[in-house]
């Protein structure tokens, strides 16, 4: 019988604990006028994390648009540099040309292979 007795008393405190729970009566006005310092502080821990969170985020997103731009700057870069060599060379090649009064020009249109029409 003393088993059965713990069980239903058990049984009872629980039973209590979750109605005090459901009809809001579990934290009273008590509980948060011994423990305000408590609650305060686990507040503004739970809000210090959200603001980091989310500043993380925030700042990691902001890492990603930078790689991107920073991909894009470097192609555009070596396409740029390459260009500036080609054309240091051909003013070079140019200037020597010219040097030796041989008459050449540099083409304006690209060389076409011609198609070999033998069957």
């Amino acid at each position: 019988m003393a088993k059965d007795d713990t069980e239903t008393g058990k049984k009872k405190d629980n039973d209590t604990l979750l109605l005090r729970a459901l009809h809001g009566r579990l934290l009273s006005t008590d509980f948060f006028a011994r423990n305000w310092l408590k609650v305060l502080l686990v507040i503004v821990m739970i809000l210090v994390y959200i603001t980091n969170k989310y500043q993380c985020q925030t700042r990691m997103e902001k890492i990603r648009a930078l790689e991107q731009e920073l991909e894009i700057v470097e192609t555009e870069r070596v396409r740029v540099r390459s260009e500036y060599m080609s054309r240091i060379r051909e003013s070079a090649m140019q200037q020597l040309v010219d040097t030796m009064r041989l008459n050449l020009q540099v083409q304006e249109r690209p060389p076409f292979m011609i198609p070999n029409k033998t069957r």
